[in-house]
C-alpha cells in the first residue's frame, strides 16, 4: 500500500508499507490525494483512522492535512505517526519543517531529555531495560556457580547492574512522558488564550495554528443551550492559559 512521502514541496514519491486498513478504501484515500483533493484525502484517511491505525495511515494523514493548509492537524497526525515510528526519517522531516513555519525557529519540541526518550518507544525502553536485567542476574549468578570467576566478572557485573538501574530510569520517564501527560496542537488560524474558562475572562495572547501544548486542566462550563468544555494548556515559554476545546486536537495518550 501507497504511503506518500514527502509532500511538502522538494519530492513526491511513493513507498510500499503494510497498514492495519482494507487496500481499496487506503488506495481510494491515496488516489484522492493524489487527484490534488486533499481535503477530501484527509477526510477519507480519518475515516480509516477509526477502525485502524498505522503510522502509514498518520503520515498520509499529515500529508494531506499540511496541502489543505491545515498545518495544526498535520502536525497532530505527524506525532502520532511519530509515537508508532519515532526514528523515521520522512516523518521527523516533516514534523521539522511544519514546527519552522509555526514558530520560525529550529522547530525543536521539548527539553533535550524528553526529546532522547522520544528516540525509542515506550515497548524499545522495555525490553532494553528487560535484557540489562537478566544479563546483570546471568553474571550475579555465573559468579555463584564459578567462584574463580568472581575478580573477572566484578566489573562486568557492576556495569550490567549501573544499565539497569539508568533504563528503568529511562522506562519510567517514557512511561510518565506518554500516559501522564497529553498534548494538544492548535488548528484554528488563532486560538485565544483567556485568564479563566470563561468567554468574559481577560486575553492573556493567542496560540497560533500548529502551536503544541500541554494540557494542564479541563472545565465543562453549562451555558443556557449547551456545554462549553475549556482546556488550561501550558504552551511555548511556558505561557499557562484557558482556550476552548473546539481549538485545539488533543493527541489520544
Amino acid at each position: 500500500m501507497k504511503r506518500l512521502v514527502p509532500c511538502l514541496g522538494l519530492l513526491l514519491t511513493a513507498r510500499l508499507l503494510a497498514v492495519g486498513a482494507t487496500a481499496p478504501d487506503f488506495d481510494l484515500a491515496n488516489k484522492l490525494y493524489e487527484q490534488g483533493r486533499y481535503p477530501d484525502a484527509a477526510a477519507a484517511y480519518e475515516t480509516l483512522g477509526q477502525t485502524s491505525q498505522g503510522e502509514a495511515l498518520f503520515f498520509n494523514l499529515g500529508n494531506a492535512w499540511f496541502k489543505a493548509g491545515q498545518i495544526g492537524r498535520a502536525i497532530a497526525a505527524w506525532r502520532q505517526a511519530e509515537r508508532l515510528n519515532p526514528r523515521d526519517p520522512s516523518i521527523r522531516f516533516n514534523l521539522q519543517f511544519a514546527r519552522k513555519k509555526v514558530a520560525g525557529a529550529d522547530g525543536s519540541i521539548g527539553s533535550a531529555w524528553q526529546r532522547g526518550l522520544a528516540t525509542l518507544t515506550l515497548n524499545e525502553w522495555t525490553v532494553l531495560a528487560a535484557v540489562t536485567l537478566w544479563l546483570w542476574f546471568c553474571l550475579l549468578a555465573l559468579r555463584e556457580i564459578r567462584p574463580a570467576f568472581r575478580p573477572a566478572l566484578r566489573g562486568y557485573a557492576a556495569t550490567a547492574g549501573l544499565a539497569t538501574v539508568a533504563l528503568a530510569a529511562c522506562v519510567t520517564a517514557a512511561a510518565q512522558l506518554q500516559f501522564g501527560t497529553t498534548a494538544a496542537v492548535v488548528v484554528v488560524p488563532e486560538a485565544i488564550a483567556r485568564s479563566g474558562p470563561l468567554d468574559e475572562a481577560k486575553v492573556l495572547y493567542q496560540f497560533r495554528d500548529g502551536t503544541e501544548l500541554t494540557v494542564v486542566d479541563q472545565k465543562e462550563l453549562a451555558s443556557t443551550d449547551q456545554k462549553q468544555t475549556w482546556l488550561q494548556v501550558r504552551g511555548p515559554s511556558q505561557r499557562v492559559g484557558w482556550v476552548k476545546r473546539d481549538q485545539v486536537t488533543v493527541l489520544p495518550q
